[in-house]
């Protein structure tokens, strides 16, 4: 089934078993999440963009079933992974027969929750910080660090997915001060170069990990719903590519501490790394949480610069804004590396 039709024919209230009254539609490279009022279904895009490989329905059975695994952060939202079915010409979600495409069901959660969204409003508040720290400080240190966590999240793909970001922002260096950039990244190499017994005396710390923790992928609910509770859900953790969920744990705490900085909430950021800190105080390093930092806040400048080749004039200098902010913290946080 094309595309175009898969989506046209989710977008039916009729196509799900508890007949919504109205379906809304998100997507991202990857997937589609279908929203309803009541459940939310994902479903992968058959894509290959070589990390990930979607293009066959079995891989995307596996990685629906993956994605199950993994979000363990976000307890009551995670539902099941369901069939999608062809019956009489026409998609039906859960329903009989052979399975054509596969969804996760997940709990829909209201979008104004969404912690990026807060954080733009201003509720957010420093006990949803502890919270959270609380929450990844138990997950990290409950989770075995395994070897083939190690094995993809050890020094040498460290070394490797760096060269990649300085391969993949080469088209961006027009927009940013060169001399700054060059700095960046003779900082970046020197500490590597130099720092590689720290990165190797830190192999307990690699696990597998959220991978993708940033205020996008969390939900702060005030109030609890009629198939949900209050609390904090940390969803959409990495379920496709190990080299991108098994690192350092310090690499995961770096995202979000990146992300509040971003936002202008550094405020925010010291509660939730002297939470996190308190309460899993072993992992804790200062020059290797700036190193993430800053690293987590150069792949964000280049994923930016992915989106300005289908980007629009309007929506170009935005992008374009957040691009040099981006950057502007990466250099921040490499001047004490």
């Amino acid at each position: 089934m094309r595309e175009e039709e898969l989506v046209e024919q989710l977008m039916r209230p009729e196509a799900y078993p508890h007949s919504p009254e109205h379906v809304r539609m998100l997507q991202t490279h990857i997937s589609w999440v279908f929203l309803t009022g009541t459940y939310a279904y994902k479903v992968k895009k058959p894509v290959d963009f070589g990390f990930l490989d979607f293009t066959t329905l079995e891989k995307r059975l596996h990685y629906c079933r993956e994605e199950l695994r993994v979000n363990t952060l976000a307890k009551g939202m995670y539902i099941d992974v369901v069939p999608i079915t062809l019956e009489n010409g026409r998609l039906r979600v859960e329903g009989s027969g052979e399975a054509v495409e596969y969804a996760v069901k997940m709990v829909e959660l209201p979008q104004e929750a969404i912690m990026k969204r807060m954080l733009q409003r201003g509720e957010v508040e420093a006990e949803d910080l502890r919270r959270i720290a609380e929450m990844v400080a138990e997950h990290h240190s409950s989770t075995p660090s395994t070897q083939e966590a190690r094995r993809w999240g050890g020094y040498e793909q460290v070394v490797r997915n760096w060269e990649q970001n300085f391969e993949q922002a080469e088209p961006l260096r027009p927009l940013l001060p060169e001399g700054e950039y060059s700095e960046l990244v003779d900082r970046v190499r020197g500490f590597l170069d130099r720092e590689r017994q720290r990165f190797e005396e830190r192999e307990e710390f690699i696990k597998e990990c959220h991978g993708d923790l940033h205020s996008g992928n969390i939900f702060i609910v005030r109030e609890p719903g009629e198939l949900y509770r209050e609390g904090i859900y940390i969803f959409d953790a990495i379920e496709f590519f190990k080299g991108f969920s098994c690192s350092d744990v310090l690499a995961d705490v770096a995202f979000l501490a990146m992300d509040l900085d971003f936002h202008g909430r550094s405020d925010l950021s010291e509660v939730f790394l002297s939470e996190y800190g308190e309460r899993f105080r072993d992992a804790m390093d200062g020059r290797m949480l700036r190193f993430y930092q800053c690293y987590r806040a150069f792949v964000r400048m280049k994923v930016e610069g992915f989106m300005l080749a289908g980007a629009g004039e309007g929506e170009r200098g935005e992008i374009e804004d957040r691009i040099k902010r981006y950057f502007t913290l990466a250099c921040r946080y490499a001047k004490s590396l």
